[in-house]
C-alpha cells in the first residue's frame, strides 16, 4: 500500500461511527449484544484469571527499537505458510461455538476470513459442521482443530479424514485441553455450553461418532461428545499417529516450553502454536509473546512458528513476528466483531489489524516482513 492510500484510509476510518477501533470498545459493545452466559464464558479466563491479564500485559514490557531513513513508501505484509501466499501475517484462531457470539456462528466468520485473505481455523467443537463451513468458502483458507479423542481414537481419525476431503489445508491439534480449566466464570453461571449442545456440529455429521452412541437422542449426543472432548492420556504417540493418517501438514497448539518444541521437531510436526489458550486453561503461566523467543531459539526456523494468546493490536503481532514468529492468531477480537456486526463486524476488525500493522512497521523502517530480522525488540 502507498502512502496516498494510506492516508486516504486513515481519513475512511476517521469517518466512521458505525464500527469500534479498540479492543476495549470491541469487547464493551460485544458485552451489549451476546446473552450474559455466552460473553461471560468468551470473556473469562481460568482461576484469578493471572495468565489472561499477563498475555496482554507482556506485550508492553517488550519494546521495538525502530530504524530511520528506510523506503516505507510501500509496505510488503505477507507471508508464506505450508505453500501458500497471504497478504497479512494473520490467521483466525479456532474458537468453538461461535454461535453464542452471532446466529450465523462460523459461517459468518468464515466468510469475512476469505473475502480478507486469512486463514479460518475450525474448531472441532464448531456450531456448523467442517463441511458446511467449507460449502461457504469454496476457496478460502481453512485449516480444522482438532481435540483428540483418547476414549475413541477412531472419531478423531474419521474428522481428520473429513477435514481433507473438504479442503482443509492443515491440521491443528490442541494439546493444552487435557481436561477444562477452573473457570469460576461459568461456574457462577452455571453455563456450559458443550452441555448445551452449542457445539454438536461436526459430531452429529461423523459417523463413527454416531455409531458409537446408544442412541440419537440429544442427551446421548451431548453425554458422547462430553466424553469426547477431555483426553487426559494424550502423548506424542498419538500426535504420531495422526500424522500417519494424513497428508496434510500437522501442527500443535499449546506449546510453551522449548523442551516441548523440540520434542515437535523429533515427532515431525510441521508446526507450531505458542499458546496458553487465551488464558482460559492454566492460570498463573507464563504469557505466550514472553514463552515465543526461547521457542524459536530451538526451532531455528525449520518449521513454522505462530503465536496466539493476547494479540490485540498491530503493534503486538510486529512484536510477535520480530521475536521469531511466522503468523499470529486472533482470538477474541474478532469474536467481538462477530457479535457487534457478523460479518462485517469481523471484516473490520480484521481490517483495523491489518492497517494498524502496516503503519507500525513503516514507523518501524520496515517495508516487508522479511526484513523483520533487523528490527531490534527489548524487554523494555
Amino acid at each position: 500500500m502507498t502512502v496516498a492510500n494510506r492516508d486516504i484510509l486513515m481519513k475512511n476510518i476517521s469517518k466512521e461511527t458505525d464500527f469500534p477501533l479498540s479492543f476495549e470498545e470491541w469487547e464493551q459493545k460485544a458485552a451489549e449484544k451476546m446473552m450474559p452466559g455466552g460473553f461471560g464464558y468468551a470473556s473469562s479466563g481460568a482461576g484469578r484469571e493471572e495468565t489472561a491479564k499477563r498475555n496482554q500485559e507482556a506485550f508492553s514490557k517488550w519494546a521495538i527499537v525502530p530504524r530511520m531513513l528506510n523506503d516505507v513508501s510501500k509496505v510488503d505484509m505477507g507471508i508464506s505458510l505450508f505453500g501458500r501466499r497471504y497478504p497479512s501475517p494473520f490467521l483466525l484462531s479456532p474458537i468453538g461455538m461461535q454461535v453464542l457470539a452471532h446466529e450465523e456462528g462460523e459461517l459468518a466468520t468464515a466468510k469475512a476470513a476469505a473475502s480478507m485473505g486469512v486463514p479460518f481455523l475450525v474448531s472441532t467443537v464448531s456450531t456448523y459442521s467442517l463441511e458446511e463451513i467449507a460449502a461457504a468458502i469454496p476457496t478460502g483458507s481453512k485449516w480444522f482443530q482438532l481435540y483428540y479423542s483418547s476414549v475413541n481414537p477412531e472419531v478423531s481419525f474419521s474428522m481428520v479424514e473429513r477435514a481433507e476431503k473438504a479442503g482443509y489445508e492443515a491440521i491443528i491439534i490442541t494439546v493444552d485441553t487435557v481436561m477444562a480449566g477452573w473457570r469460576e466464570t461459568d461456574m457462577r453461571s452455571q453455563f456450559s455450553p458443550l452441555s448445551q449442545g452449542y457445539g454438536k456440529g461436526n459430531y452429529i455429521q461423523d459417523p463413527v461418532f454416531m455409531e458409537s452412541l446408544p442412541s440419537h437422542d440429544h442427551d446421548s449426543i451431548v453425554t458422547g461428545i462430553l466424553e469426547n472432548i477431555q483426553h487426559p492420556s494424550l502423548t506424542w504417540k498419538e500426535i504420531a499417529e495422526v500424522k500417519k493418517r494424513t497428508s496434510l501438514p500437522v501442527l500443535v497448539k499449546g506449546i510453551l516450553h522449548p523442551e516441548d518444541a523440540e520434542m515437535a521437531l523429533e515427532y515431525g510436526v510441521d508446526g507450531i502454536i505458542v499458546s496458553n489458550h487465551g488464558g482460559r486453561q492454566l492460570d498463573g503461566v507464563i504469557a505466550s509473546i514472553d514463552a515465543l523467543p526461547a521457542i524459536a531459539e530451538r526451532v531455528k526456523g525449520k518449521i513454522p512458528i505462530l503465536l496466539d494468546s493476547g494479540v490485540r493490536r498491530g503493534i503486538d503481532a510486529v512484536k510477535a513476528l520480530a521475536l521469531g514468529a511466522n503468523g499470529v492468531l486472533i482470538g477474541r477480537p474478532f469474536l467481538y466483531g462477530l457479535a457487534v456486526g457478523g460479518q462485517q463486524g469481523v471484516e473490520k476488525v480484521l481490517e483495523r489489524f491489518m492497517q494498524e500493522t502496516e503503519v507500525t512497521l513503516a514507523l518501524s523502517g520496515m517495508a516487508d516482513l522479511s526484513e523483520l530480522s533487523r528490527l531490534k525488540v527489548v524487554r523494555g
